[in-house]
Parts: C-alpha cells; sequence; structure tokens
C-alpha cells in the first residue's frame, strides 16, 4: 500500500523564492491522493499575501496544499514544524526549508526505505545549486560536502548516531512524537530531535547519492548568521543532551564518544 505523505515547508519572509519553490515542490511524482503540502509561514512581511495568492492558485488546480499560520511565532521553526504535524495526515513528513529544490524523484528515492520499521529518518546529501558564484560560495561548499561525504557517510557506516539536518530528509510521524515532538529550546530543533530519536532506538539512514539541491548564502553577513546559529545550537544540544547520552544504556561506549 502507498503511504501517505505530508511535506512541510517552513518559511520566513522569502518573498523572493516561494514562487520558484512552491512550483518546484507540486512537480514532486507521488500520487496526488496520497500527498499533502503544508505551508508554514510564519512570515512577517509583504509575503504572506503573495504567498497565499499562489496557494490560491494551486489550490485550484486541485493539488492538496495548505497556508498554516500562526499567532505568533512561539518555538519558531520547531513551533512552526509541530503545529504542522498536529494537522499533518501523512504517515512520513518531508521537510524542505525554501532555498531547497528536490528532484521530481525524491519521493520515489526515500520513502521505500521506511519498509525497514526500524527506520525513523531517511536524510539526503544537499547540493550547491551556486556553489561557483563566490569564494564565499566555494568555502561553504566544501565544508557542507566534507560534513555530508565524510561525517555522515562514517557515522552511519559505523551505527554511531547522525542528524537529521533541518531540511532535505524525512522522518516517520511515530519517530517523531516517540522521541517527544519537536521543541523549541534550542537553535538548532534538528540536531535535539534527532539525538532523541535516536535514544530510543530509531535508526538513521543517509543517502549520500541522493542529492537535494539549495542555494547557499551569497553575502557574507547571511554565511555568518548560519554559522552562528549551528555553533550555538550545537553547544545547547551539548548542554542539553550530554547527561542523557552518557547515562544511556542503550548506546555503546563508541557511540557515545562519537
Amino acid at each position: 500500500e502507498i503511504p501517505f505523505i505530508t511535506i512541510q515547508l517552513p518559511v520566513y519572509n522569502e518573498l523572493y523564492v516561494m514562487e520558484r519553490l512552491l512550483n518546484n515542490i507540486v512537480n514532486i511524482e507521488y500520487p496526488k491522493d496520497k500527498l499533502e503540502i503544508q505551508v508554514l509561514d510564519d512570515s512577517t512581511d509583504e509575503s504572506v499575501i503573495s504567498t497565499a495568492k499562489q496557494i490560491e492558485r494551486l489550490q485550484k488546480t486541485g493539488i492538496d496544499i495548505k497556508h498554516i499560520q500562526r499567532e505568533n511565532r512561539i518555538g519558531f521553526k520547531a513551533g512552526a514544524l509541530k503545529e504542522g504535524l498536529e494537522k499533518a495526515k501523512g504517515e512520513f513528513i518531508a521537510i524542505f526549508d525554501a532555498d531547497f529544490l528536490p528532484e521530481k524523484d525524491w519521493l520515489l528515492k526515500t520513502v521505500p526505505y521506511f519498509k525497514n520499521p526500524e527506520i525513523g529518518v531517511v536524510q539526503t546529501r544537499w547540493g550547491h545549486i551556486n556553489r561557483n558564484y563566490s569564494t564565499l560560495t566555494k568555502i561553504q561548499a566544501f565544508a557542507l560536502d566534507a560534513h555530508f561525504t565524510l561525517e555522515q557517510v562514517g557515522r552511519n557506516s559505523q551505527g554511531h548516531f547522525i542528524n537529521f539536518n533541518g531540511t532535505a530528509g524525512i522522518w516517520r510521524k511515530e519517530c517523531i512524537y516517540d522521541a517527544g515532538n519537536w521543541e523549541g529550546d534550542t537553535l538548532t530543533e534538528d540536531l535535539d530531535l534527532s539525538y532523541r530519536a535516536q535514544l530510543k532506538k530509531w535508526k538513521f539512514k543517509y543517502l549520500e547519492n541522493v542529492v537535494t539541491p539549495a542555494e547557499l548564502p551569497v553575502i557574507i553577513s547571511a554565511a555568518r548568521s548560519q554559522q552562528f546559529r549551528w555553533n550555538k545550537g550545537g553547544a545547547e544540544n551539548f548542554q542539553k543532551m550530554l547527561k542523557k547520552i552518557i547515562t544511556s544504556n542503550t548506546i555503546s561506549f563508541k557511540t557515545k564518544i562519537h
């Protein structure tokens, strides 16, 4: 039986990329009666109006797409994902940030891995649409490639913890709930939920050969802001999860060290 899929698109003031994002997502190959799209829109600018118009246009073509807005931004991205999850019809939840453009066959390449009931997440490798735009984008692409090709591949092959990278991956809904759902008390809610899920003995699958193209930040301030969030979020998760990992009886000493 073909499982129902929910695609979540958490967005915040993405005026200039929304049309590209939506046009890409609605062309993903999957039975339309088994697919819904949630635009989790926390925007505070004029993009809200243009996004609403684009969604209305798509709805008229028969696409199951919903525009979900909140009265506040409690929990930021984690809060938006959590609210969307409560309304999601899908057994599996795919998540894409606004600057990601998955290939048409993305779901066809990822969903089959969930035939293994132990798999909680399937994560794909990030690609870089504008890798050669500047020295800055080349450096970012190199660093991200090292993370995915060396760290994610190495950890996954040895059975150590890896992390859902916040986008370009798909969760089993049951896994999210079993791990305690999204929490907004760190800047990297993806890393937080990843560790909690793996402590519950869920398995993560990393697909090196499935590439999800994305756009890298092209100005230094945006790149610095992104790195700051990742670094601070990592430190917050270290403080939050260290004791739980060290005292866990479900993971090996080697995995704890990694």
